[in-house]
């Protein structure tokens, strides 16, 4: 086999040949490298998303809230519990799933309770509970522990809050 050196923009190798063999043209480093680069880079951007999180090209959802930003009372019923009060840390929050949703229960303040959505507004990537609010891993948005509010990031809206009651020592849906 017959390999000729390359240099810059001259083929890696003119022509490879084996006895009784036609000769075969490969392609040049440059272009090499470049389809190696552009192949990251898409790989790249398609890991990254973008674009409107639920379908449509302006970001402007179709649907009924209960993917972020719409009215948390639709994701569980009245009257469920969602945690007891003492398991809730003061500060803090506390990932629970209740009928197949996660939530997140907060205690912004001593004896102040509250419930929201666990899916990020942003892509619907899991809230989990940060130091003193909520934060996605995606994407870095960070919630508000009392009212769900955006802090920080992508998220376009709060989370959906579920209303909520402590009686009993249990924290309870509305």
């Amino acid at each position: 086999m017959n390999v000729l050196p390359s240099h810059d923009d001259t083929p890696l190798a003119t022509h490879v040949t084996q006895p009784g063999t036609q000769p075969v043209s490969l392609p040049t480093r440059r272009v090499v490298l470049s389809g190696t680069g552009a192949g990251a880079m898409a790989l790249l951007l398609a890991a990254c998303g973008g674009g409107a999180p639920s379908g449509t090209q302006d970001g402007q959802g179709s649907g009924d809230g209960s993917d972020g930003g719409g009215d948390g009372s639709q994701l569980v019923g009245p009257g469920q519990v969602l945690a007891g009060a003492d398991d809730v840390p003061v500060g803090g929050a506390l990932a629970v799933t209740v009928d197949g949703e996660q939530l997140l229960v907060t205690q912004p303040e001593e004896g102040t309770f509250a419930a929201f959505s666990a899916i990020c507004t942003h892509q619907g990537c899991t809230v989990a509970p940060g130091d003193g609010e909520l934060v996605c891993p995606c994407h870095a948005s960070r919630y508000d522990l009392a009212t769900g509010a955006v802090l920080g990031g992508p998220a376009p809206s709060p989370l959906p809050e579920v209303p909520v009651t402590v009686d009993g020592g249990e924290v309870t849906s509305t």
